[in-house]
């Protein structure tokens, strides 16, 4: 296997950290809502519908692209299952989950249009049962020694820092224990979530991708056209039509001008079939970490990255916290990523265009309720869509350094407190 020397600056890697954390923090502070589900077909089937961008990134066939690649996870972040959920390399991603309670743990089949350009079928696989690591939790063993540390959060689109901001969050860490009362951690950086209705899938689902096949969609690939579900106790009439209005969003043509000091400004065309919008941000500033969103009341964010009903979107809305479709651009106030003359700087921005969602039943429910009240449906369908973007704030992509003939990378700087104190948060 080719692997470039091209290596990362230290303050790529510093950007690749933050990015890490949007994942992890973001998973550890998230309170998933109960949900409670009617009566339930024995046959059920999930798409996750995803098109990420990255603007400014080299494509992905690249050598530079194939830093790109490492830098989020090389293989690992290419299309696996759960591809299509978070911000990641560009491309078109669809994650397909399939429960049949009639024959639980089985393959199956999709067999997909020819538009979407992956041959006549998609096979479905059962998921090899592995050890789930464990986040949280009352120690941070990895922490190096003892620090302290600050968050700053921001929001709002604007150049000027608004009044009363930022919020900040201080705590520190002893003998790799947090110390203090972490209680007030969620409500100051979560405010709202997404609904938790994720497939929690397990090895009685069926899924794609998997390792029989990975292929990534093609550029120009689309899923309409009919869908049929085929294997062993699967229900015969499981067959369905996507249309255009299931199909991949289109990628987010994000813009910038201006820089971290004196305030990016970020433009984007109108996103196809967009309900809405929002964005986040997450870096460092000197010794603390900088949180910023879009929203016009305070909140970090962490939650909202994420399919959302239509429904939820709306209200949020009017809300004040995501931008309305008619939206095009918001900027990032000024010196929140700067450097102040310290060791840390910049971050990764990320942008969502929240997207249509979609369910398909059958027989459909009977317009009677004396009817409706036997109604015993066979199977049922969800199909959600979002596009996604990811941004580097404050990263020129010529600073990345190739490694010199002797194979020596660039000396790295000595690493903050607050820098150690992240990596043993984030387990790094």
């Amino acid at each position: 296997m080719y692997r470039s020397h091209i290596t990362l600056s230290p303050k790529f890697r510093n950007v690749r950290r933050a990015a890490l954390a949007v994942l992890i923090v973001g998973a550890l502070l998230a309170l998933p809502a109960a949900s409670q589900q009617g009566k339930s077909p024995k046959t059920q089937l999930w798409l996750d519908v995803g098109t990420h961008a990255m603007p400014g990134m080299p494509n992905m066939s690249s050598g530079m692209g194939g830093v790109a690649a490492r830098m989020f996870g090389g293989d690992a972040m290419q299309n696996h299952y759960g591809s299509a959920r978070y911000s990641g390399l560009p491309g078109k991603y669809v994650d397909i989950a399939m429960l049949n309670q009639l024959n639980p743990g089985k393959e199956a089949e999709d067999l997909i249009p020819t538009g979407m350009q992956l041959g006549k079928s998609l096979p479905l696989l059962p998921p090899k049962a592995e050890a789930k690591p464990e986040l949280g939790g009352n120690t941070y063993g990895r922490a190096d020694g003892n620090a302290k540390a600050r968050i700053l959060i921001y929001w709002g689109c604007g150049l000027e820092v608004r009044p009363g901001q930022p919020r900040e969050i201080k705590f520190e860490v002893k003998d790799g224990k947090v110390i203090g009362d972490t209680s007030k951690w969620g409500t100051a950086m979560q405010g709202r979530y997404a609904p938790d209705r994720t497939v929690d899938v397990d090895p009685r689902y069926a899924l794609w991708p998997n390792e029989k096949l990975r292929k990534m969609v093609p550029a120009n690939g689309s899923l309409v056209g009919n869908h049929k579900i085929v294997g062993e106790k699967v229900p015969e009439s499981l067959q369905f039509e996507l249309t255009r209005t299931q199909d991949f969003m289109p990628q987010i043509a994000l813009s910038k001008t201006g820089s971290v000091e004196s305030g990016l400004t970020y433009k984007w065309p109108a996103v196809d079939r967009a309900n809405g919008y929002f964005l986040s941000a997450m870096g460092m500033q000197d010794d603390a970490m900088v949180l910023w969103s879009s929203s016009e009341t305070p909140d970090a964010g962490m939650g909202i990255m994420d399919y959302l009903p239509p429904s939820t979107v709306d209200k949020w809305i009017k809300e004040k916290v995501l931008l309305a479709p008619s939206v095009t651009s918001c900027a990032v106030p000024k010196g929140i990523f700067a450097s102040n003359g310290g060791q840390g700087a910049g971050g990764m921005l990320q942008m969502i265009a929240f997207g249509p969602e979609s369910h398909f039943v059958y027989p459909p429910k009977p317009s009677d309720p004396k009817l409706a009240a036997a109604w015993n449906p066979e199977w049922n369908v969800r199909v959600r869509n979002k596009s996604t973007a990811t941004a580097m704030l404050g990263l020129d992509m010529g600073s990345m350094q190739q490694v010199n003939d002797e194979g020596e990378a660039p000396q790295q700087p000595q690493e903050s407190k607050t820098k150690k104190l992240l990596k043993g948060l984030l387990g790094r």
